[in-house]
């Protein structure tokens, strides 16, 4: 699978969260967030491990309990099924690998 820059393929997740996919493997889905300032991923959980790169902006994350604050170079990794969520302090964007494919995101 080839994509190339689209700006018109992106979908609203929450308020203020939009993402695309953007490249679709057997095992591995690669996505791109745009989160603007003062939005919020509640905590949630579901069952992909979740790789992540903070390319641009600011963030507090809440993984298992625990605050994390996160600047442009920041990376993490997030287990499956571990409770998380994300408050934006900046205009952010975030690339994403989920594992396996998110489905619900397809």
């Amino acid at each position: 699978m080839f994509t190339k820059k689209d700006d018109r393929s992106y979908r609203k997740a929450l308020d203020g969260v939009s993402f695309k996919s953007m490249a679709v493997g057997q095992n591995t889905h690669l996505t791109e967030f745009r989160l603007e300032k003062g939005s919020r991923i509640p905590i949630h959980s579901h069952p992909h491990e979740q790789t992540g790169y903070l390319v641009s902006g600011k963030m507090t994350f809440t993984i298992a309990g625990e605050a994390f604050d996160a600047e442009a170079g920041a990376a993490w990794n997030i287990a499956g099924h571990v409770e998380h969520g994300v408050e934006v302090l900046e205009d952010c964007l975030v690339i994403e690998v989920f594992s396996p494919a998110r489905e619900d995101y397809l």
